[in-house]
């Protein structure tokens, strides 16, 4: 907590992180500046027991135009595992039920994680690449009465992966990464949940681990090796992978049937990681697709409107409804990301309007496009 709170002294108090913040301009009374201001002027007043901890959405927004630098969301999160030793605890989603499974993925489990991968192309219990699927089973389960098919984007990457000749390692004893834990401020559960992947993954004997969630990338690229020292293997986002390596194989794309498509850039792939254009490339490998920009986009994109799976609020759902609106104005006919929880965010919002729109995920537009006979011969 010294590193960041010793940054905040080079706060100019120009306003431009309030000025950029999403959550600011649906609730007047979040400011990160005045946050900023109030730790500086009264240090005693501590943060931990202030509500506005759990407002910010840690979009990165703030962050990445402060013309000095200050890294506002890790500041914040260093607050939040002393605002919840105060008991000022988060609103959780859902009932708290993604948090409960996360506890529960400490212990030693019976899961079945694979037993859908196994039917859904070739994977295997050791070799040089490891797919990370993190939490789509669970979403798969928890999600249906949005009528998500939340794992059709792991089936749909094993699917690619197959057709470039790799069969990934996937591990029934694999857990949550822990980016909800660290971000909720439960670092002691996040190093638990760390530890076991850790352990897992060295098993696999894997010198490259690909990830599909943005979190999931962000967490292993980023924060393990904070926590857990230099790691045995790459961590590689799959839009990357292919991007560069999709083109080169012996794989054909049918003609698109949707038309306009517009894409989403996740806040964790892209303030937070940098990669913008990988997704897009990848869009346009399939032949007729029309990619047509949101207003906002790659580092000005808008968030989806929550994380962490808390704090799910009016402000969250006129976030989500704008972010609609403004992909309903491209004349899209499908809105398509790379993050599961965006998609899922984005499909509840869309229960509440009348918007002929399409909720997708990259890798499932990729697959369902794949030409049957390349993917046979691959």
């Amino acid at each position: 907590m010294q590193l960041t709170s010793r940054q905040i002294n080079y706060c100019m108090e120009c306003g431009v992180c309030t000025g950029s913040c999403p959550v600011s301009q649906a609730d007047e009374r979040f400011s990160p500046r005045q946050i900023i201001k109030r730790t500086l002027v009264h240090p005693k007043e501590d943060l931990a027991f202030n509500r506005h901890v759990w407002s910010c959405l840690t979009c990165a927004r703030c962050s990445d135009r402060c013309p000095v630098g200050i890294d506002f969301p890790e500041f914040i999160r260093s607050y939040r595992g002393k605002a919840q030793d105060v008991g000022n605890l988060p609103r959780e989603s859902h009932h708290g039920i993604f948090q409960s499974l996360a506890r529960l993925q400490t212990h030693d489990l019976n899961q079945k994680r694979t037993a859908w991968a196994e039917e859904a192309g070739s994977i295997k219990k050791s070799g040089e690449y490891y797919f990370f699927s993190g939490c789509l089973p669970f979403f798969q389960t928890v999600f249906r009465y949005l009528e998500l098919d939340c794992l059709s984007q792991a089936r749909s990457i094993i699917k690619l992966l197959n057709a470039m000749g790799i069969e990934p390692a996937m591990s029934d004893q694999e857990r949550c990464c822990g980016h909800d834990a660290l971000w909720n401020g439960n670092v002691e559960l996040f190093r638990s949940l760390g530890e076991k992947n850790l352990e897992v993954i060295k098993e696999t004997g894997a010198k490259k681990v690909l990830f599909s969630c943005p979190e999931g990338y962000l967490t292993f690229k980023r924060h393990y090796p904070e926590y857990f020292g230099e790691l045995p293997f790459e961590v590689i986002h799959i839009s990357e992978l292919l991007a560069q390596e999709l083109p080169k194989a012996d794989v054909a794309f049918k003609p698109s049937e949707n038309g306009v498509l517009t894409y989403h850039d996740p806040c964790r792939l892209g303030r937070w990681s940098g990669i913008y254009e990988a997704p897009r490339e990848l869009l346009r490998l399939i032949p007729g697709v029309q990619l047509q920009e949101m207003q906002r986009n790659r580092e000005n994109a808008l968030c989806c409107g929550t994380t962490g799976w808390m704090e799910c609020s009016a402000c969250s759902k006129a976030m989500q409804l704008e972010r609609l609106e403004e992909a309903r104005q491209t004349g899209a006919s499908s809105l398509i990301t790379s993050c599961p929880k965006c998609q899922i965010h984005f499909s509840c919002a869309l229960k509440n309007t009348d918007f002929e729109l399409g909720i997708k995920d990259i890798y499932t537009a990729l697959a369902e496009a794949v030409e049957e006979r390349a993917a046979q011969s691959a």
